[in-house]
């Protein structure tokens, strides 16, 4: 059984690395030598560098949906208080937003002193 679980993960491997041969990603592959290079790895192989952007992508996507929905949660409780409609209203998300969606995911981040 060990060693059919071990073929079933090398086939999926297989798949994933034919799969990210065709993927495009939204962050350039320049942008992720320059952070690859910054911590000190050095990659050659194209699709690695596909999988760390796609890492990427799904963290940046994630933290703006997470800091949508608090958004969403802060005009909730502040919209019962005006009178505009749901429709003529932009959302605008904050830096308060951004801050509680990076602190689901176990980032702080703060703003020096300097800007209080």
């Amino acid at each position: 059984m060990d060693e059919q679980v071990k073929v079933d993960k090398e086939r999926e491997m297989a798949e994933l690395l034919v799969t990210i041969d065709n993927y495009t990603p939204i962050i350039p592959d320049s942008v992720i030598d320059y952070y690859l290079n910054k911590t000190g790895c050095e990659c050659d192989d194209a699709r690695v560098k596909k999988l760390y952007a796609l890492a990427a992508q799904k963290l940046i996507a994630d933290l703006a949906t997470d800091a949508l929905q608090f958004n969403k949660l802060k005009q909730g409780t502040s919209r019962s208080n005006t009178s505009k409609s749901a429709k003529e209203k932009k959302t605008v998300l904050s830096m308060d937003d951004l801050s509680s969606a990076l602190a689901e995911h176990g980032l702080n981040i703060k703003k020096p002193e300097y800007y209080d």
